[in-house]
């Protein structure tokens, strides 16, 4: 992943746009440093649509790093010459069943749709790359990863996804692209080439998860010499040298070759959705602009044995916390140079679909709202039907009444009901709102739903507070 200590760059997640309605399409500008715009409008969320309803998705982070088990960023922070790097290649040999059993856990676990890392920073393709010899097929006699991937995960009936980043550290040019142009110039053509095979030999892609791209990060956003010191540029300075991506260029080409293909927010084009990255940037509601979490289900993104998975409640509740504030969640795992993920983790995972089975139609094709979230409790809506998600609270205890607003003029709540079990909870309208009973040991895993039931359509409603 691209959010590390490097020159203290972070990812700034963000800004609370609550029920505003565009008329048309236009694209917002990036909250945080060096992303892109995002479209939004009628058309731009019709493309949108499955992506949004799937609200949960398997990220995939596996590569030559996932041999030394230290992490995806092995190479960069522990500074592994590049000629020692390449030696991991020929040590990592993943078993071709790997990609099948990924497919099968993230069909198990309830996910909807699956990313899996084509190329990282450190510039080693899971892929036949014909623009880059590091690459998984040169050292395992043509193996070809991200071909066994896309076909395992249509098998599964799964959404296929990609991460790519033009970012490769093998390259000076990244860090340095005005005094190694020539060299920022390669690694730019390797990315074009490396995306257009992308989308040309591997069927259709759903989504394309860019990291480490645009004029605004990282390199671009790095050393500066003043005279006297070494910085990293300010933040609200743009990059104004001589070097570009051409971002326009790639996101022509691949909507030639892949129509329906979804962006994100990670290259200087305008994408489709906005990423938020680790726990802490879950940030606030926002019905406006797509945007999606993403978390490390055990220790880093790139393998590290021994790494303990999330426990069950915490995997629940970020999921609740994301689907309430209308976002999806992207949970990575890092399987192990054989390729094969963890037993601890698929178990986990195994216990997120399960919960998914039961109370999984409060969370996909929902959308976040009528009221908004809190520390406490947030909820999810489709057609005449609110879902009321109730967090524990201190002592993990819910209160035993919970009052939600009335809409004047609007529909009339008729029902509510405790979403696993079925039992109906007493309902009784005051001046303030209606009082919803809530019943002595609701919780399962940290959360409480109840299912509220209108006799009119609640999609319409614009968020309230709670």
């Amino acid at each position: 992943m691209r959010i590390r200590r490097f020159l203290a760059l972070s990812l700034f997640c963000g800004g609370i746009l609550a029920g505003a309605e565009a008329a048309a399409d236009v694209t917002l500008p990036p909250p945080p440093f060096g992303l892109s715009d995002v479209r939004v409008g009628p058309v731009a969320d019709q493309r949108v649509t499955w992506w949004r309803q799937a609200r949960l998705g398997m990220f995939i982070h596996f590569g030559v790093y996932s041999v030394l088990g230290h992490g995806e960023w092995a190479m960069f922070s522990e500074h592994i010459p590049r000629n020692d790097y390449a030696k991991l290649a020929d040590d990592f040999h993943p078993d071709p069943a790997a990609p099948a059993e990924w497919a099968k856990v993230a069909r198990q676990s309830g996910m909807k749709y699956m990313v899996l890392t084509a190329r990282h920073h450190d510039g080693f393709s899971l892929f036949a790359s014909r623009a880059n010899d590091f690459n998984v097929a040169s050292h395992n006699n043509g193996q070809d990863v991200v071909k066994s991937y896309t076909d395992a995960a249509r098998r599964e009936g799964l959404r296929v996804g990609l991460y790519y980043s033009p970012l490769d550290w093998r390259f000076p040019g990244y860090f340095m692209p005005d005094l190694y142009l020539d060299s920022a110039e390669a690694m730019r053509d390797q990315y074009h080439r490396e995306v257009e095979q992308l989308a040309t030999d591997y069927g259709k892609i759903d989504l394309l998860w860019y990291d480490g791209g645009g004029e605004q990060w990282l390199g671009f956003g790095g050393l500066e010499f003043d005279g006297a010191k070494w910085a990293s540029r300010d933040r609200g300075k743009p990059y104004t040298g001589r070097f570009s991506w051409r971002d326009a260029e790639v996101d022509q080409r691949l909507h030639q070759l892949q129509p329906d293909i979804l962006v994100n927010d990670r290259t200087s084009v305008p994408g489709d959705w906005r990423t938020r990255e680790n726990p802490a940037n879950l940030g606030g509601f926002d019905d406006v602009q797509p945007w999606e979490l993403c978390i490390t289900l055990a220790g880093s993104w790139g393998y590290q044995p021994g790494a303990k998975p999330r426990p069950l409640d915490d995997l629940v509740r970020l999921l609740v916390q994301t689907a309430t504030r209308d976002g999806n969640l992207l949970v990575n795992v890092g399987p192990a140079p054989d390729g094969h993920i963890p037993p601890d983790q698929i178990a986990r995972l195994g216990e997120l679909g399960a919960w998914l089975q039961k109370y999984g139609r409060a969370i996909y094709g929902t959308r976040g709202g009528p009221f908004l979230p809190t520390a406490t409790m947030g909820s999810t809506r489709v057609a005449s039907t609110v879902f009321l998600h109730l967090l524990g609270g201190e002592g993990d205890r819910l209160p035993a009444i919970v009052t939600v607003p009335q809409f004047p003029g609007g529909p009339t709540l008729l029902r509510a009901r405790l979403v696993g079990t079925g039992d109906s909870l007493t309902v009784h309208k005051g001046k303030g709102g209606t009082d919803i009973g809530i019943p002595p040991g609701a919780l399962r895993n940290g959360v409480a739903i109840v299912e509220l039931s209108y006799d009119g359509p609640v999609m319409g409603l614009a968020p309230r507070p709670l």
